[in-house]
């Protein structure tokens, strides 16, 4: 507990003014995982917001960051913290799942916009205030499951966090993985915190799959992509954009051959078609992380601290014609200008909300990788 009360207490803050809150200000809430085993997650997102403007819309930003360690209960903690002491106008977070179903909890508990960093299930995200800036797990199977079709695939190995972000997964199987022609043999879990993952691959060897899907995210997905290719595996490996960062790339080397991604167009934005409409927000973000943080450090997951900004640009305006920042009533202008302001062009995708669909994303906003060819650590886009 003290570490956790140390943890909460040593928590990284800044606001964007000198000055103290004044009522029309606008206070943005954030709570991301720097640190713990989601942080190679929640950095990205950390220093994204350091990309945010100082205004909007005339309106000086108060931006207070603190870190939930990957941890849900310290995730609750800070939202119950924005909520009752910062007095904040909008939350965003977290880097995982399982703390962003947290956070969904206290956001639809007080009444405030909550724009989650990290896939969630449909159920969380059909809540009145919570909107998803990442690719619903939907979206993303159908992409992967289409791609394994045509590829001749019809038995899936399955392996992935022990986890929320593990069962997404698992459960868009379930739901469409017959539309495809697609069967599932082996479903094995590991926890994001293990180094080895052996007992579960000899496992799915032994099934004999076509293919492997992998359900895991960041630095962590490589771990069951290197052990499959020791144990020999040497079918076709798919994994979800949870997985798309060029420090995959670097940790799983040759391994990483013969393997698709699901991504987020950001991940290559300079070789998205000039008509892109993710195009010009994704080089304005590509630039400006990687001109800070240097070449080659841009994630997708960065790029969702970004496309909530670039949704509250526009939405913040719309609210402040209803009340003023810092009240009740801007909270549910807010939000209701979130659900209906659209469309919102991104660097991830085009986010178009309505009051029964909180992704707000379509057919757009993925597009189908493969490891570059000139095994430079990039990333090609599969036509």
């Amino acid at each position: 507990m003290q570490k956790i009360i140390g943890r909460i207490a040593a928590a990284a803050m800044f606001t964007t003014m000198m000055s103290g809150l004044a009522l029309a200000d606008i206070t943005i809430g954030v709570t991301v995982s720097s640190t713990g085993s989601g942080a190679a997650l929640g950095i990205p997102l950390k220093n994204s917001v350091e990309l945010w403007p100082t205004e909007i819309d005339g309106e000086k930003l108060n931006v207070i960051v603190l870190d939930d360690a990957g941890d849900p209960s310290i995730a609750t903690t800070n939202a119950r913290r924005f909520a009752n002491d910062d007095k904040v106008d909008v939350i965003v977070g977290s880097a995982l799942t399982p703390g962003s179903i947290a956070i969904s909890n206290v956001a639809n508990e007080v009444g405030i916009p909550h724009l989650a960093c990290s896939p969630i299930p449909p159920n969380v995200a059909a809540t009145k205030y919570t909107f998803v800036m990442p690719q619903d797990a939907g979206l993303i199977a159908r992409t992967l499951f289409k791609k394994m079709q045509d590829d001749g695939v019809k038995r899936v190995g399955y392996i992935g966090f022990s986890d929320s972000y593990g069962d997404l997964w698992v459960n868009q199987f379930k739901a469409i993985g017959e539309e495809y022609g697609l069967e599932l043999i082996a479903d094995e879990r590991y926890a994001r915190p293990d180094t080895s993952v052996s007992g579960q691959v000899l496992k799915l060897v032994a099934a004999q799959p076509d293919a492997v899907f992998v359900g895991a995210s960041g630095t962590g997905a490589a771990l069951p992509q290197l052990a499959l290719r020791e144990r020999g595996f040497e079918g076709t490996i798919y994994q979800t954009h949870g997985a798309v960062t060029f420090d995959f790339l670097r940790i799983a080397g040759e391994a990483a051959k013969d393997t698709v991604f699901a991504s987020g167009p950001v991940m290559v934005a300079e070789l998205q078609d000039d008509a892109s409409e993710t195009k010009e927000e994704g080089l304005d973000y590509v630039t400006a992380y990687e001109e800070k943080f240097g070449a080659g450090t841009r994630t997708q997951f960065g790029a969702h601290v970004h496309d909530a900004m670039a949704i509250l640009k526009r939405a913040i305006p719309i609210a402040k014609q209803v009340a003023e920042p810092g009240t009740q009533e801007f909270r549910e202008a807010l939000r209701d200008a979130i659900e209906t302001g659209g469309p919102f062009p991104a660097s991830q995708g085009v986010f178009e909300f309505s009051a029964d669909n909180h992704f707000g994303l379509d057919e757009r906003a993925v597009v189908l990788l493969a490891p570059s060819p000139k095994n430079d650590g990039s990333f090609d886009l599969i036509k």
